[in-house]
């Protein structure tokens, strides 16, 4: 098996979508807690079941479990810590650690520094994929407001895509409300030359209209648009604060 050396982590947990697991460059240092792994496995993986694990919260194959289990070790205070799975995969192209805090499923995940992905490009360029059995069929995954597809977060930085998320957050609870003319008027302020046409509108038009146009890119109009719909909502706000305090993108 082979094996990484002092790789440094910072887990994003309980993300299903893999455009959520940021990249190196985003990492947030004095906000983000980064982990230094003294070991940790490194299998080489189908792209199928690496696309499983890097867009899923879903069982990990059993056979993956049994071949890393405790040989993954966690360096903290000058302590060498055992992990029970925990685990590098790579495609030949994407790369993610895994942590599963002791479950079956990747709870935990990260990128890993540029010179560690360089060296794990070297590691695996000789190897064949090892073929582990999973449920293919669990591959397909629906996607929806809370959970959008890729393609929707595509070339946005970490600040904009956490405050797309939260537009969809608080999108998802005007649907809830199914209020006809609050409605109206937020699609309004986004569309006011649609003014008059919007007031013919029924409800879940102008709602899927509203969706459906702010879910492309992100721009100061979407910026406004997600300080209104949150104001007065204080969990929304302290989301909002906590995204536009921070000082990287």
């Amino acid at each position: 098996m082979l094996y990484l050396h002092d790789v440094w982590v910072n887990w994003f947990e309980g993300e299903e979508n893999g455009y959520n697991v940021c990249h190196f460059h985003e990492w947030r240092r004095g906000e983000d807690v980064i982990e230094l792994l003294d070991q940790v496995p490194l299998l080489l993986i189908e792209p199928t079941l690496y696309y499983y694990i890097e867009n899923n919260m879903a069982e990990l194959p059993e056979q993956l479990m049994s071949d890393i289990y405790k040989k993954a070790y966690l360096r903290k205070n000058h302590e060498r810590i055992q992990l029970e799975y925990c685990f590098v995969v790579t495609d030949g192209k994407g790369i993610l650690a895994v942590d599963t805090l002791g479950y079956n499923i990747p709870l935990r995940k990260s990128r890993l520094i540029p010179r560690q992905e360089q060296l794990v490009y070297e590691m695996i360029s000789q190897n064949k994929p090892i073929p582990y059995k999973f449920d293919v069929a669990q591959t397909k995954k629906e996607h929806h407001i809370l959970s959008p597809e890729p393609e929707v977060m595509y070339g946005l930085t970490r600040k904009e895509r956490q405050l797309k998320h939260l537009m969809f957050m608080a999108l998802d609870q005007l649907y809830t409300s199914k209020n006809t003319p609050e409605i109206r008027y937020w699609y309004t302020e986004w569309a006011p030359q649609r003014y008059n046409e919007i007031q013919t509108m029924q409800f879940e038009e102008v709602w899927t209209s509203l969706f459906e146009e702010t879910k492309e890119g992100w721009s100061e109009k979407h910026l406004m648009l997600c300080e209104n719909l949150i104001k007065g909502q204080p969990f929304f706000e302290k989301l909002w604060d906590m995204e536009c305090d921070s000082k990287v993108n």
